[in-house]
């Protein structure tokens, strides 16, 4: 319960970071998918996850 509780906190707080992350190249890197719905923009950012994920890993490793 407690890993889910800091999991959603985690993808909340990046959800809230994405225009800022946007703005530095983050969501638009190749591998990355965007494409539109209909009026709707779906954005799934595969190649940006990885990378976030990979710095945190590194992160973890120094701390």
């Amino acid at each position: 319960m407690r890993w889910a509780l800091v999991i959603f906190i985690i993808l909340f707080m990046l959800l809230q970071a994405m225009p800022a992350l946007k703005r530095i190249g983050l969501g638009r890197l190749p591998g990355d998918i965007s494409f539109r719905l209909g009026r709707r923009q779906i954005e799934i950012p595969l190649a940006s996850t990885i990378l976030l994920a990979f710095v945190a890993l590194l992160l973890g490793k120094l701390i």
